[in-house]
């Protein structure tokens, strides 16, 4: 696969109903799993599953009438590559202000505080 690049938020919605899903998938379970809040027809979709496809994040296997859809990506693999991007957008800047900005503007839950609090202990114990 190639580079990967941070993906336009309509493949990223259908790769992240992919992902909660047991692979392989179909378009159909897809659109059931995207919901009410999404009106996308048919075509749009497949056309979305097209580009996935072509950009290395899914496979397809046709069985029968259907296309069934696996992922080719972990949601963590992304997630590094949306990380890595984010960061290097923001190089030179201060960690600790971009934390900061972070938390300001979103919820943190206690597990959330603990998970950093224990990736920070690890961090500290390797040096």
């Amino acid at each position: 696969m190639k580079a990967m690049k941070r993906l336009p938020d309509a493949e990223f919605t259908v790769l992240k109903a992919i992902w909660h899903l047991p692979n392989p998938v179909t378009s159909s379970q897809i659109i059931g799993a995207l919901g009410d809040d999404n009106h996308w027809k048919r075509q749009t979709l497949l056309t979305i599953l097209a580009r996935l496809i072509e950009k290395g994040f899914l496979s397809s296997e046709r069985k029968g009438r259907e296309g069934h859809y696996t992922a080719l990506i972990s949601e963590e693999e992304y997630m590094e590559v949306e990380a890595g991007h984010f960061f290097s957008r923001y190089e030179g800047q201060s960690f600790g202000h971009l934390m900061k900005s972070f938390f300001a503007t979103h919820h943190l839950s206690e597990k959330d505080i603990n998970d950093i609090n224990q990736l920070i202990q690890e961090r500290k114990q390797e040096k």
